[in-house]
């Protein structure tokens, strides 16, 4: 019997031989309202962009066993570097590697947990610590940040209070939609497509669409994501990109390096290392996290650069984005032991993590008006080299001009 993937992957064949290059390649894999979830399957750019000379792939594949049992995983090979996807948590991306370069890092949670195992409520609100081992997750959408208390109107009008658990729900909604899709001309990107939606009766409702996508050859890959508002009424979002990294890019002496305006720490914790929040220890034991709230500068259209750094100079990982689409940014230090999760965050979002309660006092809680969308953008490479990273750091003086950053020695007063 001949599968669906492959006649697809015929039909692909035959589009190609035949001149009708220009209609992209597309394969749905889940769709909620087809009655679809497709099981393992791949494809491979000899039978979609035989005009490629660049070998590359994609993948779906199922896990199994513990709390992973049921997780769907597309893995994007573009024959340079490896990029896993995870539609059973938000699309969040698992990792990136390039060669023994990775963006990632070890954390405690070996599995990669289905959403099932994940009681957001748990410890005080901190549950979502359950499944956390991405290298990008979303926080949000309805909120996010710390856990506590917030209020909110019912359905009969009454202003009522919820509890608000840590960074949401949106890491933990399996996606409903996904599909490949890839451009059978040059540059011949490969792209992973995704819906998410967040929503409830009396309630929000909110859809995150995101694209995922590649070149082949490339050590570049972009996530572009459309949030919207399905709903009458004006809604509240919020949104940050965790971005978790550890070893190889992590270590004694790695810099975070970025064109910082104003760094505030985000607790008397956190203001003791303010000096030094831009530079890592090595692993120590007992380590309480420091958390960062920073302004970055932006060139003329808004556009910035962030970038950990390694001790030696000659590896790095460059986020670009736009200070307009995500004004705040987070820099998370968690320089434990090794055993306890080793960690940096790089983070850019529409918010801080403080209680939504306290981003909305203090203006940090956008809204959508009904049917309105919010389009974000990040691109992120993986830099090899002393040449490509110390291009990367004269864009980032570039757009830092000489203007020394302010930097708070106390949290701010939040009451």
């Amino acid at each position: 019997m001949v599968s669906t993937a492959s006649l697809a992957i015929v039909a692909a064949v035959h589009l190609v031989s035949a001149g009708a290059s220009a209609e992209p390649f597309r394969e749905t894999l889940i769709s909620t309202e087809q009655n679809i979830d497709v099981a393992d399957w791949e494809i491979c750019g000899a039978r979609v962009t035989p005009g490629c000379s660049t070998p590359w792939s994609v993948r779906k594949v199922a896990l199994h066993g513990g709390k992973q049992e049921g997780v769907s995983l597309i893995v994007v090979d573009n024959g340079k570097l490896r990029l896993t996807v995870v539609p059973t948590r938000g699309m969040g991306v698992l990792s990136v590697v390039m060669g023994d370069a990775r963006l990632g890092w070890d954390s405690p949670v070996k599995e990669v947990v289905h959403p099932k195992f994940v009681n957001l409520e748990s410890r005080g609100g901190l549950g979502w610590l359950d499944g956390f081992n991405e290298w990008m997750c979303r926080c949000g959408l309805e909120w996010m940040g710390h856990p506590g208390p917030d209020k909110f109107i019912t359905n009969v009008g009454d202003e009522a209070v919820m509890s608000l658990t840590l960074h949401g729900k949106i890491a933990n909604i399996p996606a409903r939609d996904v599909e490949v899709v890839v451009d059978r001309e040059s540059p011949y990107r490969i792209r992973v497509w995704g819906r998410v939606d967040e929503r409830l009766f009396f309630g929000p409702k909110l859809e995150l669409r995101t694209e995922i996508s590649t070149e082949p050859g490339s050590n570049s890959f972009r996530i572009a994501d459309e949030i919207t508002n399905d709903g009458a009424q004006d809604q509240e979002f919020q949104i940050v990109y965790h971005c978790n990294h550890g070893r190889p890019l992590l270590g004694e002496g790695s810099t975070f390096v970025a064109p910082v305006a104003r760094v505030s720490p985000f607790n008397a914790t956190a203001a003791k290392g303010v000096g030094t929040f831009d530079r890592y220890a090595g692993p120590t034991a007992g380590y309480i996290e420091q958390v960062y709230c920073l302004k970055l500068h932006g060139d003329q259209e808004g556009r910035t650069l962030a970038m950990l750094r390694n001790k030696a100079g000659d590896r790095a990982v460059a986020m670009a984005f736009s200070t307009r689409e995500l004004p705040c940014f987070t820099l998370w230090k968690n320089t434990t032991a090794e055993k306890d999760g080793y960690v940096t965050g790089l983070e850019p979002g529409t918010s801080y993590s403080y209680n939504r309660s306290i981003e909305r006092k203090l203006g940090r809680v956008p809204k959508l008006a009904p049917g309105a969308s919010r389009r974000i953008a990040l691109d992120v490479s993986i830099l090899s080299g002393a040449e490509q990273v110390g291009e990367a750091a004269g864009r980032v003086r570039a757009i830092q001009a000489g203007r020394a950053p302010r930097v708070d020695r106390e949290p701010p007063k939040l009451d």
